[in-house]
């Protein structure tokens, strides 16, 4: 039997939507995974194994063929473990096949059936808003990030148990609400301050107009003479960040998984420092697979290069 789940991937700090295809067929047991999965997508199958034994599902001793389409982009990470489960489940006909086609899965399952954070939800919910679903089912941990966004209601899930309950229509979950003010007042205060620097009026004066007019800037001194603890107090005297700004820099930091649970958005003019040995890719972005350098992570902030020459 076939099943079909979508999730969505990144490729940079753009996202796309992924059709995870199941097929179950007669033969010797196999578990092939198709769709240039990397090293973390073809170790899933353990995990997803384990995850259905434990949460109380038989796990079919059959050849499963799973295909990660588009095929010819090559897939990295964990989220794809949940939408490999469902789709398995479907396919043996625990689950309707019309009702898990119509919403997004995105989630690392732990081997009791336990569904752990991933990153990336945030782009990915952005891009959702113009695909055809009914709503996206993330781990609990990233469901405000997810929520974010408004277009789509998101699902906070802690176990497989409790996804394959709300496919079938036996548990009723209710998305995620935040209050988008009241994160952005959290966030408000700054941990250094511009008023903190005594003296230096001539130094001050440069980095206000600086700040003001959005230049750059080079301080040369002897060690010791207060670059670096002006270069942090820049980002305080910055105008506040707007929402659309915060969501900007705060899918960045979601694409690197660097977003703490506690904290959805990042509220704040971020300051980023490097240190002076970073390598290309690591300042600019790139890679086998694209990530952000620390010139996206200082977008709208403060990015401080010491050591400069």
């Amino acid at each position: 039997m076939l099943a079909k789940v979508l999730s969505g991937a990144l490729l940079g700090i753009d996202a796309y939507p992924v059709v995870v295809e199941v097929d179950i067929a007669k033969g010797l047991p196999q578990f092939a995974t198709v769709g240039l999965p990397e090293g973390a997508v073809k170790e899933s199958k353990d995990r997803i194994k384990s995850a259905i034994t434990n949460s109380g599902y038989e796990f079919p001793t059959r050849r499963i063929t799973i295909n990660l389409a588009p095929a010819d982009i090559r897939k990295e990470g964990a989220a794809f473990d949940l939408p490999m489960a469902v789709g398995l489940l479907s396919a043996t006909g625990l689950l309707p096949k019309d009702r898990v086609a119509s919403d997004l899965l995105m989630g690392e399952l732990s081997l009791d059936g336990g569904i752990k954070p991933v990153r990336g939800v945030l782009p990915v919910s952005a891009a959702a808003r113009h695909w055809d679903l009914e709503g996206l089912i993330v781990p609990s941990e990233n469901a405000e990030e997810g929520a974010l966004v408004d277009g789509l209601p998101v699902y906070p899930v802690e176990a497989l148990g409790e996804v394959d309950d709300f496919l079938a229509g036996k548990r009723r979950l209710e998305p995620c609400r935040i209050d988008i003010n009241g994160i952005l007042a959290r966030g408000a205060s700054d941990e250094v301050d511009f008023n903190e620097v005594r003296g230096q009026a001539h130094v001050k004066r440069a980095l206000e107009i600086a700040a003001a007019g959005g230049h750059n800037i080079m301080m040369v001194g002897p060690p010791g003479s207060g670059k670096t603890m002006l270069a942090r107090r820049i980002s305080t005297i910055l105008p506040t960040q707007t929402f659309g700004e915060a969501l900007e820099i705060t899918m960045v930091h979601s694409i690197l998984g660097m977003l703490p649970a506690s904290q959805p958005l990042v509220t704040r003019r971020v300051f980023r420092s490097p240190h002076h040995t970073i390598s290309d890719a690591g300042l600019i972005g790139g890679g086998p697979y694209p990530r952000p350098g620390e010139v996206s992570m200082a977008h709208n902030g403060v990015l401080f290069l010491d050591e400069l020459p």
